[in-house]
């Protein structure tokens, strides 16, 4: 860590950096599922954190309401989401997983863990140790 930035800039380049190529790494699993990148991730955010409404979702995501809605138009068409009703108030409209859509997460999940996985088997079992303890830290923040 000579390079003149501190410790925690120099760690955090390097994270930035493994993080992209190991999403890229993996993103070639992605093309499986058979639907796009914004569906997938929105569907993503639905299956592991649970219903919302459109406009928390498109929050989440990062794109405007009107462009949320027809990305979950076409999940709703596919069956793997469903609008509902929220029982709090009746003017709410909450957006969830169906069980084919938490199918397809949790297959493109498996198909990513075992991608990476697999990848890891030319690492030591010191080399292994380190990346699990680094990978809980990475958690915790």
């Amino acid at each position: 860590m000579s390079s003149g930035n501190s410790p925690q800039v120099e760690t955090a380049d390097l994270l930035h950096s493994g993080a992209i190529r190991l999403l890229r790494l993996v993103r070639t699993e992605d093309a499986q599922a058979g639907i796009g990148p914004a569906q997938l991730s929105a569907l993503s955010v639905l299956v592991f954190g649970g219903a919302k409404t459109v406009t928390e979702l498109a929050k989440l995501e990062q794109v405007r309401p009107p462009t949320m809605s027809r990305i979950v138009d076409g999940l709703t068409k596919k069956r793997l989401v469903q609008r509902v009703d929220d029982a709090a108030d009746r003017r709410t409209v909450r957006v969830s997983a169906t069980a084919k859509g938490e199918k397809l997460m949790q297959a493109g999940k498996a198909r990513r863990v075992k991608a990476l996985a697999g990848r890891f088997q030319t690492l030591s079992a010191t080399d292994l140790k380190t990346l699990h303890a680094a990978a809980q830290l990475m958690l915790r923040l």
